[in-house]
């Protein structure tokens, strides 16, 4: 039988393709494949999308409706728990890129700190509340007893709560305060009064309103111009804020402003190693300037400062939190789209999405972290809940 001519050859897949699907090897994604953990591609310049611009690539031409996926937390999950693709990813220029900013430059100074309260925060508060609790707490819920997440947020207030012993009368600061839902619920349930700042001047506007009535101070203010004295401090989902460069001051701050021998709860998400920078497309499109710590960085703030009391990692529970969150925003957006446009809604998909995806493979993680000024005789015990 004669050799085929080069007509009847099958067409070549292209190296773009052919080197993406190389990569995807092993981690039970196929490309256009039948799962709904699957892409489907619908632009074939996907390919060189991805390969040129790493991370950035792949989120945007989401956004742009180059692919689809039925379950991209699924996806997400089995790219994030394959660890010899996860070294490759960050090899990406953009993802160096950065990392090497990160290093660098101070992302996170004075000059800056404002700059997230504007891009994220303040995107709009029928947003927030819309995918939030009715608390309108924007971080991760403690599932442990609940099936809701109205009851995991209130379960996560009180567990803040009864890990810093708050008494009547006590005056806390919430570094972080977000719309208020810490301090409402601590001045409510506990009466302790509460002066809790933010970067954004939309959450602060809201919060005031919630909390009327309650012995509650909200401030748009940076955490390094707080200079007075508490009886227990709680920054819950702030730190990631922070920066490796000013994990130090960060502490410095605590320390001067928790009367000793207080408590301090460090709410944070954390990441397995400690490497500066966070995921481009993040950084470009949802947090600028955002960084998540490792143990090992807040460790070393904390070191010969304060004493580290205990550690609570329950990040699997982020999972069921932001599932949650996207049902009540998926569910919304027939209303939030009349000022919001559809590129937006396959962003903010995409951004619960990876992020559900992370937390599942353990990849992130969620850590609870009370810190003392001054060690408490008998040693600290952990609340039941």
């Amino acid at each position: 039988m004669s050799a085929p001519t080069p007509t009847q050859r099958a067409p070549r897949t292209p190296v773009a393709e052919r080197l993406l699907r190389a990569i995807l090897a092993g981690t039970t994604i196929e490309i256009n494949g039948p799962n709904p953990w699957d892409p489907q591609i619908k632009n074939p310049a996907f390919f060189r999308r991805v390969l040129t611009n790493g991370s950035v690539g792949l989120g945007e031409a989401y956004m742009d409706g180059w692919w689809e996926c039925a379950n991209l937390d699924q996806m997400f999950h089995r790219l994030l728990r394959h660890q010899r693709l996860h070294r490759r990813h960050r090899r990406f220029i953009s993802h160096l890129g950065v990392s090497i900013r990160a290093l660098l430059f101070n992302l996170q100074s004075k000059r800056r700190a404002f700059q997230v309260g504007k891009a994220h925060y303040d995107l709009g508060n029928d947003l927030y509340q819309a995918m939030l609790d009715p608390c309108m707490v924007y971080t991760c819920g403690y599932w442990r007893k609940a099936e809701h997440l109205n009851d995991a947020q209130q379960h996560k207030l009180e567990l803040a709560c009864r890990k810093l012993d708050l008494q009547p009368g006590m005056r806390v600061l919430d570094i972080g305060c977000g719309w208020g839902s810490f301090a409402h619920y601590a001045a409510k349930n506990y009466g302790v009064h509460v002066v809790g700042i933010s970067v954004s001047a939309q959450q602060v506007a809201l919060g005031a309103q919630r909390c009327q009535g309650l012995p509650v101070e909200l401030r748009l203010q940076d955490y390094r111009a707080v200079n007075e004295q508490f009886d227990a401090i709680a920054s819950l989902g702030m730190f990631e804020h922070v920066g490796h460069k000013n994990h130090r001051e960060y502490m410095r701050v605590v320390r001067r402003c928790l009367t000793p021998p207080g408590k301090f709860l460090l709410h944070t998400i954390g990441k397995n190693q400690s490497r500066a920078g966070v995921d481009p497309w993040v950084a470009k499109y949802i947090f600028p300037n955002g960084e998540i710590p490792s143990l090992k960085q807040i460790s070393a703030a904390v070191e010969s400062l304060m004493l580290i009391e205990d550690l609570h990692n329950f990040g699997a529970d982020y999972d069921n939190t932001l599932m949650a969150w996207f049902a009540n925003f998926d569910q919304a957006w027939p209303q939030l789209k009349q000022n919001l446009p559809e590129t937006f809604y396959r962003m903010w998909k995409y951004y619960l999405h990876v992020c559900a995806g992370a937390f599942r493979a353990r990849n992130l993680q969620l850590w609870q972290i009370v810190i003392a000024n001054g060690a408490a005789e008998g040693g600290y015990r952990r609340p039941d809940m």
